[in-house]
């Protein structure tokens, strides 16, 4: 990608971002929303499952930060496809950009607050008596960790974007691949209380995977297999959707 290419991304992903002064509840998917799953989980499920909410705080906190990251991936289409109805991407396309400027500039200002959202979750979580039990550098991996299969998850969202006629479809299919996906696995719940055909979809789910490899940089625990799987997911992701996402843009666009 050339410099004026890069110099056009970061235009539109800060047109992005300075959107949410004019319309502060576009960061309601990336602010309250987070917060209030991690408070409901914790007060209402964590002395069930845990005994204790703050027992239960330290094991589901990983997984409701890659819950939460999962389901604002659906941002990046919904934003996109709203952007083409309102005609927004015709009146860019007829300006000296770079083609596909507008496509990264949304993802770009997506990631930056999908990065607000998870520095929102820990701090909010070392409120409730959550304490990270690694080191800074393992912090600083499962941050790079997160947004890394942010930027190859939202590739799904710009396919379906690109193949539907109204933002709302994008949500709706959102919601019915992501829930399954997410509360099936081992973000919430140890796989091992689950019957055995479940069981065995929630040890494979990628949700599961990047969970454990997020927990285990927080918290301790098992990291290379984890982390490593979770990396071969995101290149499958990019692989798979990125090429279908970018030849549906330009039919699209």
């Amino acid at each position: 990608m050339s410099t004026t290419a890069l110099r056009n991304t970061g235009t539109l992903a800060w047109r992005t971002l300075v959107q949410i002064k004019h319309n502060p509840f576009e960061l309601m998917d990336f602010s309250l929303q987070p917060v209030m799953f991690l408070l409901l989980f914790t007060y209402v499920f964590g002395g069930q499952l845990a005994g204790s909410p703050k027992e239960y705080l330290a094991f589901a906190l990983p997984g409701i930060i890659v819950q939460n990251m999962l389901f604002a991936t659906m941002n990046t289409g919904v934003g996109l496809n709203t952007d083409i109805n309102k005609g927004v991407f015709d009146r860019l396309r007829s300006l000296p950009i770079a083609r596909f400027a507008p496509l990264a500039g949304r993802i770009v200002a997506d990631v930056i607050k999908q990065a607000w959202a998870l520095v929102l979750l820990l701090a909010v979580g070392a409120l409730l008596g959550f304490r990270i039990g690694t080191g800074p550098l393992q912090a600083l991996a499962a941050f790079a960790l997160l947004l890394l299969f942010a930027v190859a998850a939202s590739w799904i969202s710009v396919l379906v974007a690109m193949l539907v006629d109204e933002p709302d479809k994008v949500q709706i299919f959102g919601f019915v691949l992501i829930f399954p996906v997410t509360f099936a696995s081992s973000a919430f719940v140890r796989p091992e209380t689950m019957p055995g055909w479940l069981r065995t979809f929630a040890e494979a789910n990628p949700t599961s995977v990047l969970a454990g490899a997020t927990r285990g940089l927080l918290t301790g625990g098992p990291v290379a297999g984890p982390v490593i799987h979770s990396l071969i997911w995101a290149a499958v992701l990019l692989a798979v959707f990125a090429p279908l996402s970018v030849r549906a843009f330009r039919r699209r666009v």
